[in-house]
């Protein structure tokens, strides 16, 4: 049976023959992101044979969870890869906005002021701040917020940081990756420099990175350039696809302290918090995410291509350096956002028979579509899209635990558009 044959159960001949063409093209990109991949897999493996990863710690624990040498491992692991003094990796940190809430909380006092150097936060942020009134904020505890934009390049505003730090100024927060916007993902090289001028304004000030989306997608990590934390969720980048849960905070040791004492009590700390059996999967899928990681990024790569070359704005394009695993595409069309959504989620191997809608989600101003048909519930390692029903009719894609599964989700992606008449057979045949 040929290629042709076995993707013809899922997209057209000429949607396959277009993908197919792009394919060509991409060996280069490819390659580069292979080679990334095969650093960061020795990294982690030599992270874990200095942590004294053993068969004892792929077991758990219950109850209080004292004495858990496996969660020591998998946080000494982090520590190690990441080029940090200590980590807090744990079960009981349920998403990316719970892990940056701790982080923000566990270093932030009453009078203090939380200053972002890359613009607005992500939109699930916002509440916690305080920017959007709510119930046990950061405002509510007297820390103030402030923020200064990119400039209009992407790049930072290093005038406007200069103006916008205060005596109060306690802890800078980048957000590494793009959010539900169109900027650029940052680079770790661009955020060190942005670090360095930060600590020469304010030698006592912290600086935490939002790392979510770009974990191994790069050689080195924002800690390798003087970040005080960078934090993350496991069912993102480094979970590999087989944590069901989680989040971390790595960083220094003062930083990480203050940080579990506030996901677990004053006095308590890191020396509580059973793993329930998890060690395993978080160190067998931090052990795969480099590789994991190298798919996604090259299932993104295609998307950009893909669209690209039918006249749609992507970003980033797909020649250009890759910091992070979302690729934006927009179509300035809420109907083709629909589509692209309804295609990765037909491409699904759990709930591809569910067809999403846009929906008030809580944490966001907008209706959201998401599709997601993953094996653990809201896993953007796993093949996702999803997107804000506002103008410019952005969609934002990313995952796929494996390039191929990644592939055929944009090509079905593009055969919905096909279907609704958006992008014509003519025009495949013309790109």
């Amino acid at each position: 049976m040929s290629l042709k044959s076995i993707y013809g159960k899922f997209v057209s001949d000429e949607v396959f023959s277009y993908g197919e063409s792009i394919m060509g093209e991409l060996k280069e990109r490819f390659e580069q992101i292979d080679m990334i991949a095969e650093y960061n897999q020795q990294k982690v493996l030599k992270a874990m044979q200095d942590a004294h990863v053993g068969e004892a710690s792929l077991g758990g624990t219950s109850g209080y969870g004292y004495n858990d040498i496996g969660r020591d491992a998998v946080e000494k692991t982090y520590a190690n890869a990441f080029c940090a003094e200590d980590a807090l990796v744990r079960p009981q940190i349920i998403c990316g906005t719970h892990a940056l809430t701790v982080a923000l909380s566990g270093n932030l006092r009453p009078g203090e002021e939380l200053l972002y150097i890359s613009g607005m936060p992500y939109d699930t942020l916002h509440e916690v701040i305080g920017i959007r009134e709510s119930k046990g904020s950061l405002a509510e505890f007297g820390v103030s917020f402030d923020f200064v934009d990119l400039k209009a390049d992407g790049h930072f505003d290093y005038d406007g940081i200069k103006n916008k730090i205060k005596d109060n100024t306690a802890l800078v927060a980048i957000q590494r990756s793009r959010g539900y916007s169109t900027r650029p993902t940052l680079s770790v090289e661009e955020i060190g420099e942005a670090i360095s001028f930060v600590k020469k304004l304010k030698p006592s000030v912290k600086v935490m990175v939002d790392n979510c989306y770009g974990e191994f997608t790069e050689l080195k990590e924002p800690t390798e350039f003087g970040a005080d934390m960078i934090v993350g969720s496991l069912i993102k980048n480094p979970g590999g696809g087989l944590a069901p849960v989680g989040g971390y905070i790595v960083g220094t040791k003062e930083c990480v302290e203050n940080a579990s004492f506030r996901l677990s009590a004053p006095g308590l700390g890191k020396e509580l918090g059973p793993t329930l059996g998890l060690n395993k999967n978080f160190l067998q899928g931090f052990f795969l995410a480099p590789t994991v990681t190298a798919g996604a990024e090259k299932g993104a790569i295609f998307a950009a291509a893909v669209y690209e070359k039918l006249g749609y704005s992507v970003n980033p394009a797909s020649s250009s350096p890759r910091y992070d695993i979302i690729q934006a595409v927009t179509f300035n069309d809420p109907d083709a956002v629909v589509a692209f959504c309804k295609g990765i989620q037909a491409a699904a191997p759990v709930d591809s028979y569910v067809v999403p809608e846009p929906w008030d989600m809580p944490g966001y101003d907008d209706p959201v579509i998401m599709a997601a048909g993953a094996f653990v519930s809201g896993s953007s390692i796993e093949l996702s899209a999803d997107g804000p029903m506002r103008a410019p009719y952005t969609v934002y894609f990313q995952g796929g635990l494996t390039f191929y599964h990644a592939k055929i989700g944009i090509l079905m992606s593009l055969q919905k558009l096909v279907d609704a008449g958006i992008v014509t057979k003519e025009k495949l045949k013309l790109s």
